[in-house]
């Protein structure tokens, strides 16, 4: 019994929001536009219960049963000589963990999101959009071989491409949309290859078979060992993309041309945390490839140093809490990287990344949403320039915006804090000893000095939109409105997870405690605290929140001078250090005149000699066309002159055998 309740637990949280897609999509046009939203949160609803079942009674009896993850056979999906690839859903105690994020997360933007959306003519289609996203993204989470990951990490890039262009009529939402899409590809690409090596290499998809099989592993390690780390650079190309680092980190800013609920949901819960997922859920593979691992945490540390220096001159609000997540996605690949330092760091490398992860959800859903409050009460209007001092205007949208400003930024004791000073630690750990403590050193001064980076951008934020002289844009009218109550619940519940959850899952162990439990991560060691790095971080927080409270708040003219003295650094800043330009000028254009020259190449020689070989039997139809023209008489002279030519034909070969 027990056993057939987990297994229809575990297909009713991606059966949900596919029953409420379809709903919508069907029956929502009939039945009224403006409810279109109930299915889904509905289904929401059922998909967060059904987890939280999963994470907090399922998995733990089959713990207790000795047995590692719950499984849900669905149906037989390719059978083919030695291709079997089943369509089952497995939940582990990392898939839990996920789950339970992205269907909390979820629900709450989906509430949100009906009052947002209030409105909007493509009202359905959102929804229907939404529902079909967070489907995708539980059916990634619960896939049990990479076959069934590759479809789903394809489906949820499709989702993004349908709702970063919501609003396609406006050609830089439509532009956005195709550069997601396009520069996803890249990586997916990478992802398919490195999938294909491991069925080559192991000769199954299977994560059972594969993860929990260390005589398979040692065995392969044995005879290739270099070929972990070709099928962990090759997974690790579809992290980038899916994850936004660098150099494909350049298509996340752009999704901010979407509503701002689905910024929230990408950011928070779905999308970009699929990267990460991919390597944690493959640590497996990425333990017998330290250099591998080495580029994992060198590239997590540039895309972070980076967008930290982008964002802190940036005037979209929205585009800075983009360049905020891109960032500290870099640091939980700086921490899966960590894991290359000695398999003693491994587990607590990648737990620290999971459990900032699973922080970063919720300040930055908060973060988010809070900014979509804003950009609803301004008119539209995101640019902080034209807006301020909304801190009397807009309460609730302030203490909440506050709330997940100083998670982000790391203030002692919230969420923020706890988790990515985890990060710092294992980085520190890493940098002590080992032929590698050099490397790793240098990251983790890159990390601290982005924490500080971070701490000043989040503000910089803050105090330009809430502080400072009451100023509102025309298109907000007189009295702009605060958040509603549809909008104000999910708003001040996001805050206090932001505020509280790190402390509850962090310090007590919880969340690693969980999260050990997944079959394939290695055996760790106690990881003290690091109260030197705690130290430190606490200081580099409370430095940035009060540089940037001295720049935009006591003396603003500071501000104008730096810009004028340091025009170039701040003009590539602004411009994102013109990664986007280079890639456009030299990676781009070039493609196009490629393109160009194929498209001439096929128009004008390919298609001309198409054209030749079509033209031949018109001539010759156009010779005989005279002869073709129903008069019994030609025929008949047609057929006496064919009658001839066998005639002849048949006596010369007849006289040739005498």
């Amino acid at each position: 019994m027990t056993n057939w309740l987990n297994e229809n637990v575990i297909w009713l949280i991606p059966a949900a929001p596919l029953l409420a897609c379809l709903w919508i999509v069907l029956v929502g046009q009939v039945i009224g536009r403006k409810y279109a939203h109930r299915p889904l949160v509905l289904g929401l609803a059922v998909s967060f219960a059904a987890s939280l079942y999963l994470l907090a009674i399922a998995l733990p009896h089959a713990l207790e049963d000795s047995h590692h993850a719950v499984i849900a056979p669905i149906y037989q999906w390719i059978n083919v000589g030695t291709i079997n690839v089943p369509v089952t859903l497995r939940a582990d105690a990392m898939s839990a963990l996920m789950l339970t994020m992205v269907t909390s997360v979820s629900l709450l933007v989906a509430i949100f999101a009906s009052s947002y959306m209030k409105g909007d003519p493509g009202y359905p289609r959102f929804f229907a959009a939404m529902s079909l996203f967070v489907f995708s993204m539980c059916m990634l989470v619960l896939a049990s071989n990479f076959l069934l990951l590759f479809v789903f990490w394809e489906a949820v890039g499709l989702c993004s491409y349908l709702l970063i262009g919501f609003w396609f009529h406006k050609p830089s939402a439509a532009a956005a949309a195709k550069k997601a899409f396009v520069v996803n590809r890249i990586g997916d690409f990478g992802l398919i290859l490195g999938i294909f090596l491991i069925w080559q290499t192991f000769g199954t998809l299977e994560f059972s078979t594969l993860f929990e099989s260390p005589k398979m592993i040692n065995g392969i390690l044995a005879a290739q060992p270099e070929i972990f780390h070709w099928i962990c650079i090759l997974l690790f190309i579809g992290a980038v993309g899916k994850s936004a680092q660098f150099p494909l980190q350049v298509w996340l800013p752009d999704a901010m041309e979407g509503p701002t609920p689905v910024s929230a949901l990408i950011h928070a819960a779905t999308m970009v945390t699929a990267g990460v997922y991919l390597v944690a859920r493959c640590t497996p593979f990425f333990v017998h490839a330290p250099y591998v691992q080495m580029t994992v945490a060198g590239i997590g540390a540039a895309t972070a140093l980076i967008a930290a220096i982008t964002a802190l001159t940036q005037y979209d609000l929205k585009r800075v809490l983009a360049y905020s997540t891109v960032s500290q996605l870099g640091y939980m690949f700086m921490s899966l990287g960590a894991a290359g330092a000695g398999e003693g760091l491994a587990l607590h490398a990648v737990t620290f990344a999971m459990f900032h992860m699973f922080t970063h959800a919720f300040f930055k859903a908060v973060l988010f949403l809070s900014a979509g409050s804003v950009m609803h009460a301004m008119g539209d209007v995101i640019d902080m320039r034209r807006f301020s001092g909304l801190r009397k205007a807009l309460p609730i949208t302030h203490y909440t915006f506050l709330a997940g400003a100083l998670a982000l930024a790391g203030v002692p004791l919230l969420s923020g804090f706890w988790s990515k000073d985890e990060i710092l630690a294992v980085l520190a750990a890493a940098s002590r000893g080992g032929e590698h403590a050099g490397f790793y050193a240098t990251i983790l001064g890159i990390a601290l000095l982005t924490s500080l980076m971070t701490a000043f951008y989040t503000f910089r934020a803050y105090f330009m939109t809430f502080w400072g002289e009451e100023k509102f844009p025309e298109e907000a009218g007189h009295h702009p409105h605060d958040a509603p109550p549809a909008m104000a619940g999910p708003l001040a519940i996001l805050a206090v997870a932001a505020l509280g959850i790190g402390l509850l899952t962090g310090p007590t162990h919880l969340y690693g405690h969980y999260l050990h439990h997944t079959p394939g991560l290695p055996e760790g060691y106690d990881f003290p605290m690091d109260w030197l790095m705690m130290g430190i971080s606490s200081i580099l927080a409370i430095a940035g929140i009060g540089a940037a409270y001295l720049l935009y708040v006591v003396s603003p003219g500071i501000v104008q001078n730096l810009q004028r003295r340091l025009s170039l650094a701040y003009q590539a800043s602004q411009n994102g250090l013109y990664i986007d330009w280079f890639g456009y000028k030299f990676i781009a254009a070039p493609l196009r005149g490629f393109a160009s020259i194929c498209e001439f190449f096929d128009r004008w020689v390919i298609d001309t000699l198409v054209d030749c070989v079509g033209f031949i039997p018109a001539l010759f139809g156009s010779m005989i066309r005279p002869v073709q023209n129903g008069m019994v008489q030609n025929y008949a002279a047609v057929m006496t002159l064919g009658l001839v030519v066998c005639l002849i034909t048949v006596l010369r070969a007849l006289a040739g055998t005498h």
